[in-house]
């Protein structure tokens, strides 16, 4: 099973990766389930990933703040909602599958889009500061 979820880690890695270029791929959310895989078969895959210069950040604003960045919000977004659309017009053939989706997909995004865009600023450090 280790070997698995190593496997899967860096498949994930990869995925997160190529996000990075790819336009509508996203990268956190495959850099988080790297991190998870790692988690349970490797501390040192999953302290590298942690400490990444470039890979890290979002993995530790998500973990420490619940941080998702606004253009990832736009992009979950824009594919739900074309998605839905799509399966509306050309493959439904009812109303039962499009209201499956809304299901799913209207509380996700409602999940999404009211977390926060950017890591809480120190504030008390501001006011300190003032004072």
């Amino acid at each position: 099973m280790r070997w698995s979820l190593l496997a899967f880690g860096w498949a994930n890695v990869g995925l997160g990766v190529i996000g990075i270029f790819v336009p509508g791929l996203p990268t956190t959310v495959f850099l988080l389930i790297a991190f998870w895989a790692f988690s349970k078969s490797s501390e040192r895959f999953q302290n590298w990933l942690w400490t990444h210069p470039k890979l890290g950040p979002p993995i530790r604003d998500w973990h420490d703040h619940r941080v998702i960045p606004l253009k990832a919000k736009v992009l979950a977004a824009v594919m739900m909602a074309s998605s839905f659309v799509y399966v509306a017009v050309f493959v439904a053939e009812t109303w039962l599958l499009p209201a499956l989706m809304a299901a799913v997909m209207v509380p996700a995004a409602a999940y999404v889009l009211t977390r926060s865009s950017a890591p809480p600023q120190a504030a008390e450090a501001v006011g300190a500061e003032e004072i």
